[in-house]
């Protein structure tokens, strides 16, 4: 875990979905400990007294969320010549992207241009319908690391699809973790992407174009928002394809670091 990672912010708390054995559970993350919950800590789990050492476990999603709304063209620094979006501009990802922390980046046996996207991911706590920014901010559950992964053939080739269901939503293009931050002051973390050890993405969260409480009081206005959605809010920087036997590793300041290998279906 880099040094950014590892600051974390008094109060913040690190919530973690994981199995042990054939069973699945919710608990706090705590060091190399995880304090077991009762239930699903978005609907008031709380502390059984139950504790198991990290290493005894296997760290899954987070959360399993309801949907995913994704941002597209949120970093200056990502669209480089192209003008900034006059508002933002949402895609969705299917639920069955979703991978957890160590789980693998599967690359379909078609595909020639797959990228990874560092960002932060918002968890959604209560329904927000019609909010306002201050609404909006008080809606935020936590937040943790995810990778947009996208084949930009499939998104932006010459025989491109209509939609981007496969391009950012095949199976696996969707890992998060490694825990669910909730009481993290979101607004200005450090953000890289490392590919084989090398940091090959940068940024700040303060540097996105739509901040988050804009994005999700513009969402709510169009599509209800409820417990357990994600949203994915941009990715910083340039991008490179990846290809089986890499490992991408997405690292935000106070939250932790995700990582997945990357193999071929």
């Amino acid at each position: 875990m880099s040094a950014a990672s590892m600051q974390a912010q008094s109060g913040a708390t690190h919530y973690v979905r994981f199995r042990q054995g054939s069973r699945t559970a919710f608990g706090i993350l705590a060091g190399e400990e995880v304090r077991e919950l009762s239930g699903d800590y978005l609907r008031g789990g709380k502390p059984t007294g139950a504790k198991h050492q990290l290493k005894a476990v296997k760290l899954l999603a987070p959360i399993v969320p309801n949907k995913i709304f994704a941002m597209a063209r949120n970093y200056k620094s990502h669209l480089g010549t192209v003008a900034p979006p006059s508002r933002p501009e949402f895609f969705y990802k299917p639920t069955t992207c979703i991978c957890g922390p160590g789980d693998s980046i599967v690359l379909p046996k078609d595909s020639t241009d797959v990228h990874y996207e560092c960002e932060l991911v918002v968890v959604i706590g209560k329904r927000l319908k019609n909010v306002s920014k201050t609404e909006a901010a008080a809606g935020v559950f936590g937040v943790t690391c995810g990778n947009d992964v996208s084949e930009r053939q499939w998104q932006n080739g010459k025989d491109k699809d209509i939609q981007w269901w496969r391009a950012k939503g095949s199976d696996t293009f969707g890992p998060i973790g490694p825990s669910v931050v909730a009481g993290l002051k979101y607004e200005d973390l450090a953000i890289q992407t490392r590919l084989n050890g090398k940091v090959v993405q940068e940024g700040r969260t303060s540097q996105l174009i739509y901040d988050v409480v804009t994005m999700i009081s513009f969402c709510s206005k169009y599509v209800a928002l409820e417990p357990g959605d994600l949203v994915f809010t941009g990715t910083p920087g340039t991008t490179k394809k990846m290809a089986p036997g890499d490992v991408v590793e997405v690292d935000i300041e106070g939250i932790g670091v995700l990582k997945n290998p990357v193999t071929s279906s």
